[in-house]
């Protein structure tokens, strides 16, 4: 068997993602602490180091993954700031991959894994060649760059000419699958059930891409137990901007988020923050006080930190 190949991958973080980072790696911390570091913590094949200075540094085989994930908290965090990661050995940015972004493709990608409050969505779009200068006239390469109101405006171009299958996880379904199945898995699933869906309509497209959060072998693991399994994937990380599948998936998925989102504020009088930092303990506290805390298994992920704290700060 094929060794994994272990990466180094920095991220500068901000106070409040440090904050973040001590809570959750509270029960995954090592003994012994290297110099200046607050911690050095274990995650599952990833060593997690945060120094004083807010540089956090990941080395391991999922080293990417991991980052990625902290890469989106800071930026759902602090969503003006320019986000700072380098790998290891890492010259420059990967050139894009002509033959994936100018072929026929179906690529998937998911909104609202980093969020504590909102659902889980994901989209599987479908692409053509000839889809190319539309989109690219739309500048759609990288969703995390565009505003809310931007996705808001060009998203309804993008449905009426691109097509696409959407699944949405509701908090409440989220809340009942987590206690089986980890959020990777859970993406997993739902990625699986996309494809499958948009595979069956468009049988014949050159490339069927998915934006990376695990391991190839890590992701078919995840999907043992399905009847049905989406083989012949193309993994590639930082998606968005090889395959234009992927980033119209990426901005569908953003846009029902936002929807979804927009709904459930209006619902609860209680406009809901991005994110998991805060501001969302803040909000969840003042739902609870008026709505019982029954209510975060309706609009929230309980899985997540966030519910202990403001259950505990509700009662004061």
């Amino acid at each position: 068997m094929k060794k994994e190949k272990t990466k180094t991958i920095t991220l500068k973080v901000s106070k409040n993602t440090m904050e973040q980072m001590q809570e959750y790696f509270e029960d995954k911390r090592r003994i012994k602490t290297p110099p200046y570091a607050i911690f050095q913590a274990d995650e599952a094949d990833t060593v997690v180091t945060l120094y004083e200075s807010g540089k956090a540094v990941f080395q391991g085989i999922s080293a990417d993954i991991d980052a990625n994930l902290w890469s989106q908290m800071e930026k759902n965090l602090n969503p003006d700031k320019k986000i700072d990661m380098k790998v290891a050995g890492e010259k420059k940015e990967n050139k894009k991959n002509s033959k994936v972004y100018y072929a026929n493709t179906i690529g998937s990608d998911e909104v609202g894994t980093g969020d504590y409050f909102g659902p889980i969505v994901v989209t599987a779009s479908y692409v053509t060649k000839e889809d190319i200068p539309f989109l690219e006239s739309l500048k759609i390469k990288d969703s995390k760059k565009l505003t809310d109101e931007q996705i808001l405006k060009i998203t309804p171009q993008i449905i009426k000419k691109i097509p696409y299958y959407t699944m949405t996880l509701s908090n409440t379904e989220y809340n009942k699958r987590i206690k089986t199945y980890n959020m990777n898995a859970l993406k997993a699933i739902l990625h699986n059930k996309a494809l499958l869906e948009m595979t069956k309509k468009y049988p014949n497209s050159d490339y069927i891409v998915v934006d990376q959060f695990a391991e190839k072998y890590v992701y078919y693991n995840y999907l043992k137990e399905s009847n049905n399994v989406q083989r012949n994937i193309t993994f590639i990380t930082k998606a968005e901007d090889q395959c234009l599948s992927v980033a119209c998936s990426a901005i569908i998925s953003r846009y029902i988020f936002i929807k979804e989102m927009d709904k459930l504020s209006k619902k609860y009088n209680q406009i809901l923050p991005k994110g998991a930092g805060s501001i969302v303990d803040e909000v969840g506290v003042k739902l609870v006080k008026e709505y019982g805390k029954e209510i975060l298994n309706e609009i929230a992920k309980t899985n997540f930190k966030n519910t202990n704290k403001i259950k505990e700060l509700a009662q004061n």
